[in-house]
């Protein structure tokens, strides 16, 4: 089947089967590694990817099932060189350790701080419920997203939520 898609602010075109999964279509066709493939299976997280904005588990999908959309992938967060806040939050906040599950952290924390730059921390948690971490207990983590909304919304201008 045809498939084009544009990945990463980038149009791509090709014949693919209708059962290769959009994980090894990033990483085996268009070489886009920073996808990380876990469990297969949906649970872990590690291949999380954001579709038109929405985060998604890239090994729960057909490629061709992306067919017209947008994706995103870790590779493209970063910008002109500088890390994206929620990069720069797992750096400063100590978010990660052997770093497996760190793509798919970042682009659901992403997701959540594109929709909303005050979360709470449960809501944090809730974000992050099909990212499983084995090494950090997940503080942290929560720690570099908030350290990232709060650095988002002083770049934007945007108060904090009043209690």
């Amino acid at each position: 089947m045809r498939l084009t898609v544009v990945v990463n602010g980038r149009r791509y075109s090709h014949e693919v089967e209708p059962r290769l999964l959009l994980v090894h279509y990033l990483r085996d066709v268009l070489g886009l590694t920073g996808t990380h493939i876990g469990c297969e299976t949906g649970i872990c997280g590690a291949c999380t990817v954001l579709l038109n904005g929405q985060a998604v588990k890239s090994c729960l999908l057909f490629a061709v099932q992306a067919e017209g959309q947008e994706i995103t992938t870790i590779e493209r967060l970063a910008s002109e060189g500088q890390l994206h806040p929620v990069q720069q939050g797992f750096w400063e906040k100590h978010g990660l350790q052997c770093g497996y599950c760190t793509p798919g952290m970042i682009l659901a924390a992403a997701a959540l701080l594109a929709r909303n730059l005050n979360p709470t921390e449960e809501e944090i948690r809730r974000a992050l419920v099909g990212n499983l971490c084995r090494c950090t207990g997940y503080q942290q983590i929560v720690e570099a997203i908030q350290w990232a909304a709060e650095c988002m919304r002083s770049q934007s201008g945007t108060a904090p939520k009043k209690p």
